[in-house]
């Protein structure tokens, strides 16, 4: 585990903020844009992992565990928002035969 922590501190935490501003800004732009349901999926799931990575970097840097428990929870959050995800996924396929989010008004009937 110091071999992790030795090389994460290696790389400056600027170099992980850009990185992780970068992924953000692409699953947002992702979630804005996009109207495919599986793609808007994952988009989300790109900004929880861009959350996930500076959580762990921040945590490396101050060695501090508590954020690689927000980390865990996160994770957690992450697969509960994926089941409903294609749980719902189904259900649009099942009546709309479509996944595109657009068609989402046909389900209120």
């Amino acid at each position: 585990m110091e071999n992790i922590t030795s090389a994460i501190r290696i790389i400056p935490l600027e170099h992980y903020l850009f990185l992780c501003l970068a992924l953000f800004s692409i699953g947002v732009i992702g979630v804005l844009f996009r109207r495919n349901t599986i793609v808007i999926l994952m988009c989300i799931e790109m900004m929880l992992n861009s959350v996930n990575l500076l959580l762990a970097a921040f945590s490396s840097y101050r060695s501090d565990p508590s954020g690689q428990v927000f980390v865990f929870f996160i994770m957690v959050v992450a697969a509960a928002e994926v089941a409903v995800g294609l749980s719902i996924l189904v259900m649009m396929k099942r009546n709309v035969d479509s996944i595109d989010i657009n068609l989402l008004n046909k389900l209120k009937d």
